[in-house]
């Protein structure tokens, strides 16, 4: 897998101060896309150990919050291959610590049941994560006064929970209202 950039201290992409991955290769294509570039699944630098050493020193102080994935596309199947074992490390050395992923797809059409998205990885990948941003860009739904979205039509799914009950549950809360 190849990343397209690493920002070491984003508040754009998830509540307080993250380390954000942009993971390259999207075959969506959503029209008006800020990130065009990482459609291309060979954009940027191979994202090796050392890469993923980084991240993690990265991750370290206590005034980041967390991890957020996005890209490009973190569901595309080759993607989640790769990031798994690194969600799992994540997980290991910052339980506190929460994971944010952007996908354009929808989390009960193609990430729960059969598609395009979903392979033998899929169900423990979503296992590592709190928040869901699910949804493609829609240009004609863009709403710059959404919280950590672009389009309307996109939301914010609490993982943990929507998976305990078996349905999606929209993450609650003032901070991303």
């Amino acid at each position: 897998m190849n990343y397209g950039a690493i920002k070491k201290t984003d508040v754009a992409n998830g509540p307080g101060v993250r380390v954000s991955l942009f993971v390259s290769g999207c075959t969506h294509h959503c029209k008006g896309c800020f990130n065009q570039e990482t459609w291309d699944f060979h954009y940027g630098k191979i994202f090796s150990k050392e890469v993923q050493e980084e991240l993690l020193r990265l991750l370290s102080p206590g005034f980041i919050t967390g991890l957020t994935v996005l890209g490009g596309e973190p569901f595309e199947p080759s993607n989640q291959r790769v990031l798994l074992p690194f969600l799992k490390k994540v997980k290991n050395h910052f339980p506190d610590k929460d994971i944010w992923c952007y996908t354009g797809y929808i989390l009960e059409q193609e990430l729960w049941k059969e598609s395009r998205a979903r392979c033998e990885v899929t169900d423990e990948m979503l296992s590592l994560i709190d928040v869901l941003v699910d949804g493609e860009f829609v240009q004609e739904k863009k709403n710059l006064s959404l919280l950590f979205r672009g389009s309307e039509n996109q939301r914010l799914i609490d993982v943990p929970k929507s998976t305990r009950q078996d349905k999606v549950c929209l993450l609650e809360g003032s901070n991303v209202n």
